[in-house]
């Protein structure tokens, strides 16, 4: 790829020429329109316009995936034409600017008449380009260092109920959760500045209890506060955790936004845990939206530290491959030699017996392996529950299957006896 040059690639249907289709594209993502214009000189569009790298024909489709009042009153018909096309964008164009970015690579494209289906599904960047952007302050290494986990998963869990709870209730739920051995504890998307629990009383509650386990202990446990609001108010949250001694914040992405992440990342060395919620809406249809790979990128351009890919054999609608492919995306550096791997943020549904898939899919121990459930509502409590975790990873880690392990590991017996007979 071309020191300057941005690389995006798109899955596209239509029932026209694609070639035709990808000319579109760059030109309606670059310097052109449907037609040339006054001032779009040959000079100019050598400098600026996007230019088409590769189309990959593939299988047709016998059916639109989605309506098209343009091409209806043209009265085209299918074959529905699929294929993949990769699209280079001059970085002169965008600058150092995420959300620039973010509309030339995923804007008006999806408005097409051309298109009876478009996703965005990666992107690449120079290394030039990626310096010019916020790395993860904390990141993999980061992380390991703040809650003192040289090696292996990070286990984590949720706060449950997810609301309801007052600062007191919050914290004594915290002392049990960092009592019973966890590394990470997080708020969960939806409870962020509640008027039964504000920040600004539940972060002092909470961290105190956090200083008095680590005082009995020496283990200072993680726990991400979610400060999900308007940018001022997001930064006086962050002040607020950094204070209380906290080391990490969370925000939902999608509904805070580039700009405000930007923002941010830039006033804190907190480590920002990168919630994906809404994620589904731009992704779950096949032939429409953005793909995980190129979504992650352009939020780790924002300087997140951990993101979340959900779970293997979990609740939510992904794939396993999807899943799995999403978590080695986060621990791939943006460009080449950039050293900016962030953390990927396993959940929904996880228990000691979704560890093996885990572990045989991503052969990497760099990652945050977070259970709400299979914690808090372990039989023997959630010490247990946290034990039967780490011993499924001690098991996986060692080649042994969790039905021999748990012979001479009760707590991961009774995960299995407990959820494998609810899954």
């Amino acid at each position: 790829m071309s020191d300057d040059r941005i690389r995006a690639t798109y899955l596209i249907e239509t029932p026209l020429d694609p070639a035709r289709v990808a000319d579109v594209m760059a030109g309606e993502q670059s310097s052109g329109t449907f037609t040339r214009v006054h001032g779009e000189t040959d000079a100019l569009r050598a400098r600026t316009r996007a230019t088409v790298e590769r189309i990959e024909e593939l299988e047709p489709a016998s059916t639109p995936s989605l309506p098209n009042s343009w091409l209806g009153r043209q009265g085209r018909a299918g074959p529905w034409r699929r294929a993949r096309i990769d699209i280079a964008y001059p970085t002169a164009n965008v600058g150092a600017n995420l959300p620039t970015l973010a509309a030339t690579v995923a804007g008006n494209l999806f408005d097409l008449g051309e298109v009876t289906g478009m996703r965005l599904e990666s992107l690449r960047v120079p290394p030039r380009y990626r310096a010019l952007f916020d790395r993860p302050a904390q990141g993999v290494p980061g992380t390991r260092r703040l809650t003192g986990v040289a090696e292996g998963p990070l286990v984590g869990s949720i706060i449950k109920p997810n609301v309801g709870l007052s600062p007191d209730e919050t914290a004594a739920l915290v002392a049990q959760l960092c009592d019973a051995g966890l590394d990470f504890i997080k708020d969960d998307e939806i409870c962020a500045d509640p008027a039964h629990a504000p920040l600004a009383k539940r972060v002092p509650a909470v961290m105190a209890a956090v200083r008095a386990h680590q005082d009995r202990t020496g283990k200072r446990v993680m726990v991400a506060f979610n400060i999900t609001d308007e940018t001022d108010a997001m930064l006086r949250h962050a002040d607020l955790v950094a204070r209380e001694g906290g080391t990490c914040v969370m925000a939902s992405l999608n509904w805070c936004g580039f700009s405000a992440l930007q923002t941010l990342r830039r006033s804190t060395g907190l480590a920002l845990h990168g919630h994906r919620n809404g994620f589904g809406a731009l992704s779950r249809a096949p032939l429409l939206g953005i793909g995980f790979d190129a979504y992650q990128a352009l939020w780790r351009l924002a300087g997140v530290d951990h993101m979340h890919v959900h779970g293997l054999q979990g609740k939510f609608a992904q794939a396993d491959e999807e899943v799995v492919e999403s978590a080695r995306a986060c621990l791939q550096p943006l460009a080449d030699g950039a050293d900016d791997a962030v953390m990927p943020a396993f959940s929904s549904g996880q228990w000691a017996g979704t560890v093996p898939a885990t572990w045989a899919a991503v052969r990497n121990p760099d990652l945050l392996f977070m259970s709400g459930g299979g914690v808090m509502a372990h039989p023997d409590g959630p010490a247990a529950g946290v034990a039967s975790i780490r011993q499924a990873w001690e098991a996986v880690q060692a080649g042994e299957t969790l039905a021999d392990a748990a012979r001479s590991r009760p707590e991961l017996a009774r995960a299995l006896a407990f959820f494998g007979a609810k899954a």
